[in-house]
């Protein structure tokens, strides 16, 4: 694997002390100790890139899948922030056309799974745990981890931001997945032609412990970062808020499930309440 560059983000220790959910998600939505590198998934064989912390043996890892028609580059800042807490993060760059395969999408998150475990990371002072690996993804990405994670037993926690409805149903898939679930949504309504959120009919159908909770004043764009041209065919941007709020839950959630550490029970509990966002009730309806 070949690395980028050896420092690509400088960052402070950030310390976790409290375990109020307000005080966890304050210091979660900041940058953690970890110094960042990026690296080339496409010297693997599959287009994308995978950010991981500077050095660290027995990692835990996850695969993002990137939204309709998005590069990865508009999701490298949450990477890069899930690497500097100590997560190897990679996204591959694939099924990027007008009418792509969310099926093949699904099957290549596993390759980036398989890549990250079996391929020598960094300059050597990196390795991947095969028992801490994770899914998680942005609209249609989002629904593409629940089709991989209902065929990956290796999978221990998924994490969707606004899924979008996929083919075949990520919602027909939810019911083979026992692990962890946390679902985004968002509170503005789709414009401009965007996908409708499928977040809810997903987090029903899970079988395993699956929390939905709806994010504050925000859009399903919200999540994304920077411009593209496909800013042009939709209404909504880039929210700095909902990505805050986001990277943090996310942040916590993997940290929680994928390390076992019991300091991140409150952003992981379906029970607890999360600033700026709101816990969406599935035991009715």
């Amino acid at each position: 694997m070949c690395w980028i560059s050896a420092s690509v983000i400088a960052v402070a220790a950030t310390s976790i002390a409290p375990t109020s959910s307000k005080d966890l998600m304050t210091a979660l939505s900041k940058l953690g100790p970890h110094r960042v590198l990026r690296g080339d998934l496409a010297l693997a064989g599959l287009p994308g890139v995978v950010m991981t912390p500077a050095e660290g043996l027995g990692l835990p890892a996850v695969a993002f899948a990137h939204g309709w028609m998005q590069p990865a580059a508009r999701y490298m800042g949450t990477l890069a922030h899930l690497a500097s807490w100590g997560i190897v993060a990679a996204a591959p760059a694939t099924q990027r056309g007008a009418l792509p395969s969310h099926l093949g999408l699904a099957a290549d998150l596993r390759t980036a799974l398989d890549i990250c475990v079996s391929v020598r990371l960094g300059p050597g002072e990196i390795s991947v745990q095969p028992e801490r690996l994770a899914l998680a993804g942005h609209a249609m990405g989002a629904g593409a981890a629940v089709l991989a994670a209902a065929r990956d037993s290796r999978v221990k926690a998924v994490v969707g931001l606004a899924p979008a409805a996929t083919s075949p149903s990520a919602a027909d898939a939810a019911p083979d997945c026992a692990m962890p679930g946390l679902f985004l949504a968002a509170t503005a309504p789709a414009k401009g032609g965007g996908a409708p959120s499928h977040a809810e009919a997903i987090a029903r159908a899970w079988r395993g412990p699956v929390a939905l909770r709806a994010v504050h004043k925000s859009s399903d764009l919200g999540f994304l970062e920077g411009w593209h041209w496909s800013n042009k065919l939709v209404e909504g941007g880039p929210e700095r808020k909902t990505q805050r709020v986001a990277r943090a839950l996310l942040t916590g959630f993997l940290l929680r499930h994928l390390t076992d550490d019991k300091r991140y029970d409150e952003l992981a509990s379906a029970g607890s309440e999360i600033p700026r966002t709101e816990l969406i009730e599935l035991s009715q309806g």
